[in-house]
């Protein structure tokens, strides 16, 4: 029995798990443990892949269980916090049908997930945003709009809400060209724009905290068109 054969799926498995407790905690309106559950989540999807390419135990079986795992942390998880931030919103009624908009976030991650499987553009960078990068940025929005530190009127309005879960939809799945930051030589120039990227990630996380998440995914973003402009030249 190969053992090494069953760590990375094993691992994805954890994902999987950390997701549903993240439901569970989203549900019980505790956002705090379920954005860091999704973390953890996000931090396991990172390895799995890891230990598949050190012990050289790549498959099929393990493609398709972490897009299913990715799902349900990256993409059930945001979806139900969106949800619940529109039930919430102001001005909406109890029987309002609104709210279930949230999960159009939901489907675009479905949509990604199983575009990303057999698009074989995407083996060093991304074509429109990672499902984790999005689960960061919308789950972050909700822990903004509590957060003692800041007072973010705007994320109470419904159709601010929604511009922002469709922008999220759209976001997923668009053709934009976005910057791995997998660091596979080891070289200050072949690494530059994930370094600096970096580095300017974390002065915002320190300076602005809940605050800065989001940013740090606009950031990503933002760099990655500039990028791309700067290579078509």
């Amino acid at each position: 029995m190969n053992i090494k054969a069953h760590i990375p799926n094993t691992i994805t498995l954890l994902n999987l798990f950390c997701g549903c407790i993240a439901i569970v905690f989203a549900f019980n309106r505790d956002f705090e443990m379920a954005f860091l559950f999704v973390c953890v989540g996000i931090f396991l999807d990172f390895f799995d892949g890891f230990f598949a390419r050190l012990f050289k135990v790549s498959s099929p079986l393990g493609l398709q269980l972490d897009s299913l795992a990715d799902m349900v942390t990256s993409g059930v998880v945001p979806g139900t916090v969106m949800f619940f931030m529109m039930q919430n919103s102001s001005g909406m009624s109890a029987t309002s049908y609104f709210p279930y908009l949230g999960f159009i976030i939901t489907l675009a991650s479905c949509y990604r997930l199983a575009n990303f499987n057999i698009d074989t553009r995407q083996t060093d960078s991304f074509i429109g945003l990672p499902t984790p990068a999005n689960a960061l940025f919308i789950i972050s929005l909700q822990l903004v709009k509590v957060s003692n530190l800041v007072t973010v009127e705007i994320l109470t309005n419904q159709w601010v809400l929604l511009i922002i879960t469709l922008f999220s939809a759209y976001i997923l799945n668009a053709e934009i060209p976005l910057f791995s930051l997998k660091i596979k030589k080891f070289s200050l120039k072949g690494n530059l724009l994930q370094i600096v990227f970096l580095l300017f990630a974390v002065l915002l996380l320190l300076l602005f905290q809940y605050m800065g998440i989001p940013l740090v995914i606009i950031t990503y973003i933002l760099m990655s068109v500039i990028y791309n402009k700067f290579q078509k030249k």
